[in-house]
């Protein structure tokens, strides 16, 4: 059973930046997508980015220009940096793999707090 483990969240004032990191017990290119999602108090879980094992990626346009997602394949480990954060950007996120097929299957992290608050 593959897992998803994040890490690297936390507090951060307005402005600043974190990394978080996803670490995949197997290979991340088990996976034909690898993403992260983020759900805050009271709202629906939504995409923030993701890559596709071509290496393409996708941004939720909240987050443009600011995070940026990346691989390291030879670690089986998906990061996240996040700058300048706003308070909005508040919420535990969550590391997702899909891989397709006739059903998807999906895996999911068990989430990482990130607060940003002055």
């Amino acid at each position: 059973q593959v897992q998803l483990v994040e890490s690297g969240g936390g507090l951060v004032q307005p402005g600043g930046s974190l990394r978080l990191s996803c670490v995949v017990s197997g290979s991340i290119f088990s996976f034909n997508v690898v993403g992260w999602y983020r759900q805050a108090p009271g709202k629906e879980r939504e995409l923030v980015a993701d890559v596709n094992r071509g290496g393409n990626t996708n941004y939720a346009d909240s987050v443009k220009g600011r995070f940026t997602i990346s691989r390291v394949g030879s670690q089986n480990t998906v990061y996240l940096q996040m700058n300048s954060l706003k308070p909005e950007d508040t919420a535990v996120y969550y590391c997702n793999g899909v891989s397709y097929g006739v059903t998807d299957r999906h895996v999911w992290g068990q989430g990482t707090q990130v607060t940003v608050s002055s």
